[in-house]
């Protein structure tokens, strides 16, 4: 598989720049994700206890540990060094590896389930499908995929973000769209949610969640 190395390494050179200052911000919003927590929950009782979970595009590690909490053996993965001496600062008892997506180090059928927790908002629409057929190929027939992304049909732009000389692209999709693509990757979407954007929080627009089975 080739990976274009621009959007990676644009990706990359973000999250190194803005690791800290990211983590500051987000580091606790699960505290207030009821629904993003009973979501997680659902998919750790469809997983169980006892085949290995990755985190892809993990960050900071907060869904990583709140997972590990739910009892799954879980690792992250991340592309940014800085994102990833956060995670293992944070979490020492947790495993975080450096990767990409779109390129697993993993054996085909080696995990019981995957998350992509926004984590899939960079990837270009039109290399979706070499993602998803990535995650297949490392989820064991049967293994689940938990897939979150904010809805919409216009990509945003940040540019220098807490002040930091980068800027990235942030895609939305439609989650019918998205449910197609993964069932032409070979999978069938066992839930999709949508809940609408919350007035105290900075995000105006609904976000989504789709369960999915190998």
């Amino acid at each position: 598989m080739t990976i274009d190395p621009a959007f990676v390494a644009t990706t990359r050179t973000f999250y190194d720049a803005v690791a800290e200052d990211y983590h500051a911000r987000f580091r606790t919003a699960l505290d207030d994700a009821p629904l993003d927590r009973a979501l997680m929950g659902a998919f750790a009782e469809l997983v169980g206890p006892e085949g290995q979970v990755a985190d892809l595009g993990c960050g900071p590690g907060p869904v990583t540990a709140h997972l590990a909490s739910l009892g799954l053996r879980v690792f992250g993965l991340d592309l940014s060094a800085s994102m990833l001496a956060i995670a293992r600062r944070e979490n020492p008892g947790l495993r975080f590896e450096q990767g990409s997506m779109l390129e697993l180090d993993l054996p085909d059928g080696a995990l019981a389930g995957a998350v992509s927790w926004y984590s899939s908002i960079h990837t270009p629409w039109e290399r979706l499908p070499d993602l998803f057929a990535e995650i297949g190929r490392v989820l064991a027939p049967g293994g689940y995929l938990l897939l979150g992304f904010q809805v919409g049909d216009e990509p945003v732009h940040h540019d220098r973000p807490w002040g930091h000389p980068v800027a990235l692209g942030f895609e939305r999709r439609r989650p019918e769209q998205m449910a197609r693509l993964l069932e032409q990757a070979g999978f069938t979407v066992l839930s999709r949610t949508v809940r609408v954007p919350e007035a105290d929080t900075s995000s105006q627009v609904p976000q989504a969640c789709l369960i999915a089975r190998r």
